[in-house]
């Protein structure tokens, strides 16, 4: 444990790795991570394509104090973020709701990482226990310890767990006394009660719906599962469901009380065929043309505009795309990273209680998060 190094960076995924890419050379640099190869969640996002980030970036998709985001954001924007990887040969192209995409594929960023950071300062495999001292600091891991004069913890929340992750960045924090909003799954399918179990029925079904979670809502697809829902309308929702009931417009755009006609309800309702037969028996509605119904069918057939019930729970951290909650962002200098409990102590990315919505928006705050500190260590270390 001889060498005492300038910044140790604990987590080489998006916020870790562009950490180590924007801090200067002159400083000695280690970065460590329990995986064998760095940005292993980069590599697996967006179906393996990378949603880099999102053209409509805004501090209200984010479940966060707007406060504190609002600082990183005015100075490391998605424009940044697109010419940074630009000028370093990662071409991108936007899709629909401004997401934006790698042209060819998520190990383009990788690689592009791989060209700009010094492999010799990658430590793989090592998981790390626990920290101690306040500067230098003494990282201990499974393998062997280390020592630095700064640390970033950059190591992610709880979801993705086959890739490794862990607490560890949680437990560090309150080791130095922060505190920690209570993690949970996020970006992430609902889980059902019995009385919906008849939806599991409709496993691989895909349906437009909006969701509404209080005064949040979100029109996009929803995916029937065989857990209970997912697709990018509950995904999420679940980002800002903690308990209690959501409600689904199962039919947005149409309005019950105008339909007319003789045609068959499950012609006319905008669901699949197999959705509104298992809807309409869930409803005591019989499939009959829309002239013929009854008053009371009619006034049932509105619970489709505003169909309530509360989720059983998630589907778990292995099937989340992040995890909400984290270090509170009230001890953290948005201007730096920096604790304001302990000098020299930075957090960046997904540790922090900082959690986007679907569509590029949590590498944004990955990547930006980490400028900042990279900024702060290279204009104070010497």
């Amino acid at each position: 444990m001889g060498t005492e190094y300038d910044v140790a960076i604990l987590g080489a995924g998006a916020s870790g790795l562009m950490l180590a890419a924007r801090l200067e050379r002159r400083h000695s640099i280690l970065l460590i991570d329990g995986n064998r190869s760095p940005g292993a969640k980069i590599a697996v996002s967006g179906g393996g394509r990378c949603n880099l980030c999102n053209l409509e970036l805004s501090t209200d998709r984010y479940r966060a104090d707007p406060d504190f985001i609002r600082p990183v954001f005015d100075r490391y924007d998605q424009n940044w973020l697109l010419e940074w990887v630009g000028r370093r040969g990662v071409s991108w192209h936007p899709e629909a709701k401004g997401k934006v995409f790698c042209d060819r594929e998520a190990r383009s960023l990788n690689r592009l990482f791989e060209r700009v950071i010094p492999p010799e300062i990658f430590v793989a495999g090592e998981r790390i226990v626990k920290v101690e001292g306040r500067g230098p600091f003494r990282i201990i891991g499974q393998e062997r310890s280390y020592r630095a004069r700064t640390l970033v913890v950059a190591s992610g929340g709880l979801s993705f767990p086959k890739l490794g992750a862990s607490g560890i960045g949680y437990e560090i924090a309150e080791s130095y006394g922060h505190r920690i909003e209570t993690p949970a799954p996020a970006l992430v399918g609902l889980t059902l009660q019995p009385d919906e179990f008849f939806m599991k029925d409709l496993a691989g079904i895909s349906t437009e719906v909006e969701v509404r979670v209080g005064e949040r809502r979100w029109k996009d697809r929803l995916l029937f599962a065989h857990r209970g829902l997912s697709g990018p309308a509950v995904l999420n929702a679940s980002l800002w469901w903690k308990a209690g009931e959501i409600t689904i417009d199962f039919i947005p755009g149409v309005f019950p009380d105008k339909l007319q006609g003789n045609r068959q309800l499950t012609t006319l309702l905008p669901l699949p065929k197999r959705a509104a037969r298992a809807f309409l028996e869930r409803l005591g509605i019989p499939d009959r043309p829309v002239d013929r119904l009854s008053d009371p069918h009619r006034r049932r057939l509105q619970r489709l505009k505003a169909y309530r019930f509360a989720p059983a729970g998630t589907f778990g951290y292995g099937k989340a795309e992040v995890t909400r909650g984290g270090v509170s962002t009230r001890e953290i200098d948005p201007y730096t990273m920096e604790s304001r409990r302990q000098a020299g102590l930075y957090f960046i990315g997904e540790v922090l209680d900082v959690t986007g919505e679907l569509g590029g928006y949590n590498f944004q705050w990955a990547f930006s998060s980490a400028a900042v500190a990279a900024d702060a260590l290279n204009g104070t270390l010497e």
